[in-house]
């Protein structure tokens, strides 16, 4: 009897343990397998195993496995996945402000967009988890450039041009009809097949993730204009994030914003290094006046400002870039 007691008592003393090591979190991405994103997602799940002796295990899969960033996002809402690493694209699904601060020209440089940024993420966090999510981190993925399968040096010969569009928002395929464009919706997984048979002419992304997925192959010529500025954030739903120890979830954000921030200081010089890598093996860079490409993208803003995002919130984001640009609080 004592020795059945005995064991009783250290079943009841073992039972939190069990309970944790079946934290699990599986996580999404299109970041492809070996790109930079991907390696440091990979490092938060080996510094959280670590951090949390093992009873909190981090499941990354890369390279669009679990779908598009909408597909993703659907998942997360049934519980098929925990958490995703997603662009404002995914976000919007979600929640739709974080996509202001990829309105075209919004921001002139990283450093406007870095500035504003951590104004703005309590707020996004706030939207956030109203919604059932918490976000571990944001960062600024690098500015969108457009990539062509033709040479494209003036809003002119963009006219029309067959550009690709995300599934799940018509607000930005109607802003990329304003633009002057001719939006093609597509999967971002059927992006590559598209450009061999000319059902669309090209794709906005950032250089580091059109050198690693080697879309470049397809577009080779890049329009030097910043068109707009890629937001992203890792999020995970608050239910999962919840079933981690209390004790445990400030160590584990610590980690995440670490690695955020390692992203947000090297990916300028990334996105940098790709373009030139991507020229030693055939990229054009189209030189461009900017001042022209300036008026093209603020024909979207009237869109974009009420059908893409919130009106009061895409104000909120330009009279603070505007107080910035004039010094001002």
């Amino acid at each position: 009897m004592k020795k059945i007691l005995l064991a009783a008592i250290w079943l009841v003393a073992a039972a939190p343990a069990v309970a944790q090591q079946q934290v699990q979190v599986k996580l999404g991405t299109l970041a492809p397998n070996g790109s930079t994103w991907h390696e440091l997602l990979k490092e938060m799940a080996e510094r959280w195993g670590q951090a949390s002796n093992g009873t909190v295990k981090l499941r990354v899969y890369a390279g669009g496995t679990q779908g598009n960033e909408g597909e993703m996002v659907r998942k997360m809402a049934v519980g098929q996945l925990q958490g995703a690493a997603v662009t404002t694209v995914g976000l919007h699904d979600i929640v739709p402000e974080p996509q202001a601060l990829a309105a075209p020209l919004m921001f002139d440089s990283a450093a406007e967009l870095q500035r504003a940024l951590p104004v703005l993420e309590p707020r996004l966090d706030a939207l956030l988890e109203k919604k059932g999510y918490v976000a571990l981190t944001w960062g600024a993925i690098g500015a969108i450039k457009l990539f062509c399968t033709r040479p494209i040096r003036t809003p002119a010969e963009a006219a029309g041009a067959k550009v690709f569009a995300w599934e799940g928002d018509p607000g930005s395929v109607k802003a990329w009809k304003a633009a002057g464009f001719n939006p093609v919706v597509l999967s971002s997984t059927d992006v590559i097949t598209s450009l061999q048979t000319g059902m669309i002419e090209c794709i906005p992304n950032v250089p580091l993730y059109v050198l690693t997925s080697r879309l470049f192959e397809k577009a080779p010529y890049m329009v030097d204009v910043s068109w707009g500025w890629l937001v992203g954030a890792t999020v995970v739903r608050k239910d999962a994030w919840d079933k981690i120890p209390a004790e445990l979830r400030p160590r584990l954000l610590a980690i995440a914003k670490e690695l955020g921030k390692k992203v947000d200081a090297e990916v300028a010089k990334l996105n940098t290094d790709a373009v030139a890598a991507m020229e030693k093996q055939g990229l054009k860079v189209m030189k461009v006046d900017p001042a022209a490409w300036r008026v093209v993208a603020e024909k979207s803003w009237p869109v974009v400002r009420g059908e893409v995002v919130p009106a009061a919130f895409f104000d909120e984001v330009k009279a603070l870039r505007d107080a910035q640009r004039a010094g001002t609080k």
